[in-house]
């Protein structure tokens, strides 16, 4: 859970200083775009077919805060990506925020009886989650959870919600993307890690739906409670990779 999260420690274990790190954050994401329409083609052409049904509609709603929250908080989240101030904190938000969720009555809203306060919820729990650390994943299911969507439609929901999320994270990293592609070395190693997302996405989408099903998401919130808390103890004491 929590790739932008992950890349971040990933950068600060290996001493990796480079600007670039939110675009390569979202290239990964590209990755993980492909693979979930991958998964998810059939429903992505059944709303190409009828774009004014209700889950493409909802979709969009939901889209909505998750945009006025990235343009409001741009900055500080350049500043996170950058000093990793909030690594930790992320980590045990978003196991805390599983944790309670799961702690719940499981429900058994699908698309018919979604209303639209579920999709702006859902939609406001997607905007926290550009935070690094902070799981999209994990807060858009939280929040379909939380507003009693049956478990494996929330998982399906909060995967098509990263379509427009995703591209549109790529429109607004545009000019970044034009000048990363004519610096030399760093071509490959995006390409390289598109590549890695798309094939561990497809993965961890087919995991989850399972998990879902299945089981629950307590083994994911120990995980990141777990290393929240390590980043925490080493930013303020240890200082091995801090």
């Amino acid at each position: 859970m929590s790739s932008s999260g992950h890349l971040v420690l990933v950068q600060k274990i290996f001493g990796i200083e480079d600007e670039s790190i939110l675009l390569l954050d979202t290239m990964l994401h590209v990755g993980t775009l492909i693979a979930v329409i991958g998964v998810f083609w059939k429903d992505i052409v059944a709303m190409v077919k009828r774009p004014f049904s209700k889950l493409p509609m909802y979709i969009v709603v939901a889209t909505i805060p998750t945009v006025i929250i990235a343009l409001l908080l741009k900055d500080y989240v350049a500043t996170a990506f950058s000093t990793a101030s909030t690594l930790g904190f992320g980590f045990i938000i978003t196991g805390l925020i599983l944790m309670l969720v799961e702690m719940g009555e499981s429900g058994h809203k699908d698309i018919e009886s979604m209303k639209l306060k579920d999709a702006i919820i859902i939609g406001t729990a997607q905007g926290i989650a550009i935070f690094p650390a902070i799981s999209r994943s994990g807060m858009t299911i939280a929040g379909a959870l939380s507003q009693k969507l049956d478990r494996k439609f929330a998982a399906r929901f909060s995967f098509l919600m990263s379509i427009p999320a995703i591209l549109g994270s790529i429109v607004f990293q545009m000019d970044d993307l034009v000048r990363a592609v004519q610096t030399p070395g760093f071509v490959g190693p995006m390409i390289a890690g598109t590549i890695a997302a798309t094939l561990s996405g497809f993965f961890a989408i087919n995991s989850m739906l399972k998990v879902l099903t299945k089981g629950n998401l307590k083994g994911f919130a120990y995980y990141v409670i777990a290393l929240g808390g390590f980043v925490l103890v080493d930013q303020f004491f240890l200082h091995i990779i801090f």
